[in-house]
């Protein structure tokens, strides 16, 4: 078997990874981007499994390196950023988003914004909750522990120093991420102090998650609530070429399940190509 080959390319002072089994150059890319408190190691399981038939593309969002000065990166920023990184991963051609947690707030922004550019889109766990239906739909108690974990670390951005690193890290613990400690860190935070403050541009005139290209969702069911409408899932789930699963995980269904979340990308991926 040919040896896995890795490329490391720097596009906006960002450490493009791209990896594969010795893949030809235009094999289609997955581009991988994941959420808080994590970096591009979330990924390590997926390229893994993937990397045999697809070149796999990650990179750590800015910011978001414990041993880098802070970067807080506006939505506009960011989009222009994934334009690069998807311009070069692509070679041309449209890209596949694999996308978590903050990642996915992100990600379906830029997509919104530059369809053409993306040939289709894995959602985890985060699915519509820029829209008004998701927000009304939140019970008081979802309500007050959404405010609270994004309030508090919101609150350890502004501290930030080692105060604000024990606070992010205590933070992790308690919601039962299980990435490396000695990555977390306050500098990552800046995407809550955005949402609740509208530091560095805030989130304003964000689109509607309407899918304009073939999704999948990946969600985990072992949550105090979920970040997606029932509605949503199930229209997504209705229209064909898209899927829908919920795997019995918590927020980090590709940690708590990775046998069944990388069957499930290979199956669905596998059979978008064919068609």
């Amino acid at each position: 078997m040919d040896e896995p080959q890795a490329t490391t390319t720097v596009i906006a002072g960002i450490a493009v990874i791209e990896e594969s089994d010795n893949l030809p150059e235009t094999a289609p890319a997955i581009v991988m981007v994941h959420g808080w408190p994590d970096t591009h190691h979330l990924w390590d399981a997926q390229v893994a499994a993937l990397r045999g038939r697809y070149r796999c593309v990650r990179f750590t969002l800015p910011g978001f390196d414990a041993d880098q000065p802070a970067r807080p990166t506006s939505m506009a920023e960011m989009t222009a950023l994934f334009a690069a990184i998807v311009q070069h991963a692509g070679r041309g051609q449209p890209v596949t988003l694999l996308l978590h947690d903050w990642g996915c707030h992100f990600g379906y922004q830029y997509a919104l914004a530059r369809p053409e550019s993306v040939r289709r889109v894995i959602g985890v766990d985060v699915g519509d909750t820029t829209s008004a239906d998701f927000r009304r739909g939140l019970s008081t108690q979802a309500k007050l522990m959404v405010a609270g974990y994004q309030l508090w670390l919101a609150a350890a951005w502004r501290l930030r120093a080692s105060l604000g690193d024990r606070m992010t890290r205590f933070m992790a613990r308690s919601l039962r991420c299980k990435s490396d400690q000695g990555r977390i860190g306050a500098q990552m935070n800046y995407p809550y102090d955005m949402q609740w403050t509208g530091s560095f541009g805030g989130f304003r005139d964000l689109r509607p998650v309407v899918p304009l290209w073939p999704m999948l969702f990946i969600y985990g069911t072992r949550k105090p609530f979920m970040f997606h409408t029932a509605a949503w899932a199930e229209k997504l789930a209705a229209t064909p070429g898209n899927a829908v699963l919920g795997l019995r995980a918590g927020h980090w269904v590709m940690v708590d399940q990775p046998g069944a979340f990388n069957q499930t990308l290979l199956d669905w991926l596998g059979a978008a190509d064919a068609a």
